[in-house]
């Protein structure tokens, strides 16, 4: 699913968590991963995207698996940007 095409307030949610991570460099590779995908020549629209994407994984797969956020796994899949985490 595109973040266009999603729940608008979910949407929001989502940006403000990576806004949090970048802003409180927590984990500081979502910055880094943002500045790198900016260097690439992804719009910023585009890097909150894909940033999105791995985040949203992740909760699904918190939820599905019923276990505890990965902070290993969440920056490998943040690393392998712009290959989303279901590619």
């Amino acid at each position: 699913m595109h973040m266009e095409t999603a729940n608008p307030i979910l949407k929001r949610h989502i940006i403000q968590v990576i806004e949090n991570q970048i802003r409180e460099k927590d984990p500081p590779e979502t910055k880094e991963t943002y500045d790198s995908l900016r260097r690439e020549g992804h719009s910023a629209e585009e890097a909150y995207r894909l940033l999105g994407c791995v985040l949203v994984a992740e909760i699904y797969e918190i939820e599905k698996e019923k276990r505890v956020f990965d902070r290993e796994l969440y920056v490998k899949r943040l690393k392998a940007l712009p290959t989303l985490p279901w590619e």
